[in-house]
């Protein structure tokens, strides 16, 4: 584990983002947003407050949702949540071909990101305070870019094998990376394919891997009590108690 963990995080980070820059993807998708660049500062300063130290959790998520990290470049980042309870904000840039269906606004975005306020909600009502949460915990996304088929929002496992291989790799040895500075015992994949990739990159390293259900309002599972369900989930783990 580093000794300076923020800074083996950022570097990580920079890394990642500087190598899907150079990635370009076809029909259908019309445009690609990468917080790590436009949201930059946002997300650095999220690395150094909340990824210090060792982290007995971390909880992996697919990829920015629109209304999230791609406004406020923070995973799942909800944007109440971001400014009121991590205590996080800020000037956002803007992506270099923004979507016009699905603009950039930053802190000034009137959406609110459904999976981000049930995700943080649970953290909040169940720890209080950010900094407890973070004293064992810590929250990532798998892959940093944000693709889009028009207003459509696409993720990663939708993209042709040629372009999603890659990706895939670069998006693997930043979680290998993240994992060795922040040296958890489990790795939680927020859905089935966050936990299949997970267990992919992170085979033979001695890190145990485990899912919760997706906060996702298009889950019918999720709209009947996400927050209870991936309770019970961890309870089951024996990653928190009942």
């Amino acid at each position: 584990m580093s000794s300076d963990t923020p800074t083996s995080l950022i570097a990580a980070a920079r890394a990642l983002s500087h190598t899907v820059d150079a990635m370009r993807f076809a029909a259908p998708v019309s445009h690609v947003y990468n917080p790590l660049d436009y949201a930059w500062a946002i997300h650095e300063h999220y690395l150094r407050r909340y990824g210090a130290g060792r982290k007995r959790v971390v909880f992996i998520g697919m990829n920015p949702g629109p209304f999230g990290m791609a406004q406020t470049g923070v995973p799942f980042g909800e944007i109440d949540t971001v400014r009121d309870w991590l205590g996080l904000a800020g000037a956002v840039g803007k992506p270099a071909t923004e979507n016009p269906k699905r603009p950039v606004e930053g802190f000034a975005c009137a959406r609110s990101e459904v999976s981000g306020r049930r995700l943080w909600g649970l953290f909040r009502e169940r720890f209080g305070s950010a900094e407890a949460f973070f004293a064992e915990h810590f929250v990532a996304n798998y892959c940093p870019l944000a693709f889009f088929d028009g207003g459509r929002n696409l993720t990663p496992d939708k993209l042709p094998a040629a372009e999603s291989q890659p990706l895939l790799a670069a998006c693997d040895e930043h979680l290998r990376r993240m994992v060795e500075a922040l040296a958890p015992e489990w790795v939680i994949g927020i859905g089935a394919w966050a936990e299949n990739r997970a267990a992919e990159a992170l085979a033979g390293r001695g890190v145990r891997i485990g899912r919760v259900l997706h906060p996702s309002p298009a889950s019918p599972a999720a709209n009947r009590g996400w927050s209870e369900a991936a309770s019970r989930q961890l309870a089951e783990l024996g990653i928190w108690e009942r």
